[in-house]
């Protein structure tokens, strides 16, 4: 049980693959919930882009899953 190659490989990944799109995923949240935050004390602005920012990930993960031939139950905290 190695837990650096374990989980990427099963979302057929190797350890530096992973790296980067987990890397990927957490600036998109980080720049979604920075728009949040602003969209709380401004309301006229970033209307949609945490929510927009939710959908594109959520797209993303379930592309790759269906690319990779992924089972598409798998829980959220496993396809990343």
């Amino acid at each position: 049980m190695n837990p650096f190659t374990d989980h990427p490989a099963s979302v057929g990944e190797s350890y530096l693959q992973h790296m980067r799109v987990a890397l990927g995923f957490g600036a998109a949240m980080l720049l979604g919930g920075l728009a949040c935050i602003v969209h709380a004390l401004l309301p006229a602005l970033f209307v949609r882009t945490g929510s927009q920012t939710i959908e594109a990930l959520y797209q993303r993960m379930v592309t790759k899953r269906r690319h990779k031939g992924l089972r598409g139950d798998a829980p959220f905290d496993f396809v990343i």
